[in-house]
């Protein structure tokens, strides 16, 4: 599940979005893996396509995290995360 755990604007009444911290967390029963980035965007204003500060949902501010992160490289490294944790190469222990 990925979410936006905080954004970073201007401090003017545009309110541009220039950094958005996202996070991703896998779950598979007792199993997860999570990851936590950022995203940098340079606001415009004048731009069409441009989405002000108070109309910005989540939904929008993910597209925009995809479009910059490797989505499918994310969830595929915190899927393999938990084949490890199933799967696990070494553990630990003493024989006594």
């Amino acid at each position: 599940m990925w979410t936006i755990k905080l954004l970073e604007y201007t401090n003017d009444s545009d309110k541009g979005v220039m950094v958005a911290h996202w996070g991703c967390e896998v779950v598979d029963g007792d199993y997860s893996a999570s990851s936590y980035g950022t995203a940098s965007f340079t606001p415009d204003p004048s731009a069409d396509d441009y989405v002000p500060y108070e109309s910005l949902t989540e939904a929008t501010v993910l597209e925009w995290v995809y479009a910059a992160v490797d989505k499918d490289a994310v969830e595929a490294g915190l899927t393999a995360q938990i084949e490890a944790q199933k799967a696990p190469q070494t553990v630990a222990g003493v024989p006594w």
